[in-house]
């Protein structure tokens, strides 16, 4: 996997990380945290169902990974105008999960890469899980 992926990777942790400490801090007021960050979650969230969008069309994958490339940007959209506080959290925390387990089982690498791949996206879904438990316990 190349070095330019997991710096991004990490990268893309901040806003997860930096949200909870403003509240924190006093930074920013929780409101307008937690607003920014299930915004963030959620286009994040989108973002993962392209992988499959990308794989189902390059190695003519499975029917129901092409449909599945849909469901994440779905769940985060609706989770975002249908719940709130704790529930919105869990709801994007659960599916950050679920997408993981997919992927595990779905995404076709040479095994090496997969192993690296998932073994990084274990990492980054760890800390972005644990920023979603960090704002709802705030």
């Amino acid at each position: 996997m190349p070095t330019e992926a997991k710096i991004l990777g990490f990268l893309g942790l901040i806003p997860f990380v930096a949200l909870p400490l403003f509240v924190l801090t006093g930074i920013l007021a929780y409101f307008e945290s937690y607003l920014y960050f299930v915004q963030y979650s959620a286009i994040i969230l989108s973002f993962f169902g392209g992988i499959h969008w990308f794989a189902a069309l390059a190695n003519n994958g499975p029917k129901h990974q092409l449909y599945m490339a849909m469901l994440p940007s779905i769940v985060a959209w609706l989770s975002l105008i249908m719940l709130d506080g704790e529930m919105l959290l869990s709801t994007l925390s659960i599916a950050y999960i679920g997408v993981l387990i997919y992927d595990k089982y779905t995404i076709v690498m040479e095994k090496h890469k997969i192993i690296e791949y998932i073994s990084l996206r274990m990492v980054l879904t760890s800390i972005v899980v644990l920023c979603h438990l960090t704002m709802a316990f705030i």
